[in-house]
């Protein structure tokens, strides 16, 4: 039987982190850690409530840029622990604090991968929710942070520690549906319209210059806010980064793919929403991975993107087909596996579920032991990228051929310049490198 460490690696997390346990900072098993929480909207906030269970955790700070959030958020860690944490608008607040060992991430998009460099520079390690970077180019400037400090860094894909996603992947690597050429990922729900808006005034209590940070400024917008700004170019990434990265990163698990694809092809609309919003609400990508089996043979990862649509394949929730030599299988995250033979016979699900720590504690627990996360950032970026490729690929309605190796792509200077961005002149927060 394949021990969790072996398995884990052989899904893409980076080894090698022990050598980071004497840094100073770094907790041992019996030692306490304070936790400062950047970013406290509803996942924020149910996050760092998990966090603050933990054993021997403590949350010292909450932060958000609406003092109406932070303060709420400070309330909900009273309630759960008995203790209140401090409540700041900025985060350089809780990264300036030496007691602070680690911070959770639950800002937008943008600013996932400044808030996270920023932090790990400082000493502190991160635990960053999906998708982990707002462009392909600062998704590598994490890694290459984390790798500098030897700081700990955690994607928010909690389906890395799920038990029966494990023993799912596990089924397919052992070869339980013969070598797996294609998975199918797929991101069908119905989501809400943000309607049309015109520039207003911020709410009081909102200090919306430190919310658009290192990002471009435009003027306050209410449907461009808490939440809607998943579906603007310069803050967010449309669903295929706010729900579809879930999906993506078990197609490219179970896939046992660990590099980026070679070429992109996808096409996206808004077929249903006429309001506001500049990603597609219909989207299907295609990335292929040539030469990536062992038998030579090209893989091929689907990504469907439906979010106005209630109807989902086969009367389960979001989540993943396999397609081997042998069979094929379900996979939804939501606790569904079904196995079908070549002919489409139905076929048991065996093997016990692994035991592993849950998202949270496996972060808390990486950091104690100096090894890796479930969900390390080299395996976020991996599965993130897609997210950007495929929109980029959408967006300027093209092919694009990607090298792997340099992270560029090739022959197209337009679709190029959208795997990094444009930052706010000379704001403190734009990433080194950037």
């Amino acid at each position: 039987m394949t021990s969790r460490r072996e398995f884990l690696t052989q899904g893409g997390a980076v080894a090698g982190l022990a050598a980071v346990a004497a840094l100073p900072g770094q907790a041992s098993a019996a030692d306490s850690i304070t936790l400062g929480a950047i970013g406290c909207g509803r996942q924020g906030t149910s996050l760092i409530k998990k966090f603050a269970a933990l054993e021997n955790v403590t949350v010292g700070y909450v932060c958000d840029p609406d003092e109406a959030r932070a303060a709420a958020a400070a309330q909900a860690v009273a309630k759960a622990t008995g203790k209140t944490p401090k409540v700041v608008t900025d985060l350089r607040r809780v990264l300036n604090d030496r007691s602070i060992d680690a911070v959770t991430v639950a800002a937008p998009d943008h600013w996932h991968a400044p808030a996270t460099i920023l932090a790990v520079d400082a000493g502190k390690h991160v635990y960053v929710e999906k998708p982990c970077s707002h462009n392909l180019r600062e998704g590598r400037l994490m890694v290459e942070a984390a790798r500098r400090t030897g700081r700990t860094v955690q994607l928010g894909t909690q389906s890395r520690s799920n038990p029966m996603v494990l023993r799912a992947i596990r089924l397919l690597h052992e070869g339980a549906i013969g070598e797996v050429l294609v998975a199918k990922a797929f991101d069908v729900q119905r989501r809400d319209s943000i309607g049309r808006a015109s520039p207003s005034e911020p709410p009081p209590g909102f200090d919306y210059d430190l919310w658009v940070g290192p990002a471009p400024f435009v003027p306050f917008q209410a449907n461009r806010h808490h939440y809607t700004w998943h579906w603007w170019h310069d803050f967010g990434t449309g669903d295929m980064g706010n729900d579809g990265v879930h999906e993506l990163d078990i197609a490219r698990w179970g896939l046992g793919v660990n590099e980026h694809p070679a070429r992109i092809a996808a096409i996206g609309s808004k077929c249903f929403f006429d309001d506001d919003q500049q990603f597609p609400d219909t989207q299907n990508v295609v990335f292929e991975y040539p030469g990536a089996s062992p038998s030579g043979r090209p893989r091929q990862l689907i990504y469907e993107m439906r979010i106005w649509s209630p109807y989902q394949p086969d009367g389960e929730e979001n989540g993943d087909i396999f397609y081997g030599t042998e069979g094929w299988m379900i996979l939804c995250k939501g606790g569904v596996v079904k196995l079908f033979d070549r002919q489409g016979k139905p076929r048991p699900v065996e093997g016990e579920l692994p035991k592993v720590p849950d998202h949270q504690l496996d972060f808390v627990s990486a950091i104690r032991e100096g090894r890796a996360p479930a969900a390390d950032i080299e395996t976020g970026h991996r599965s993130t990228s897609l997210c950007h490729l495929g929109n980029i690929a959408a967006r300027v309605g093209r092919t694009i051929q990607f090298d792997p190796a340099t992270e560029r792509i090739k022959g197209d200077d337009e679709a190029d310049r959208l795997l990094g961005r444009s930052y706010r002149q000379g704001h403190w927060a734009v990433p080194r490198g950037a």
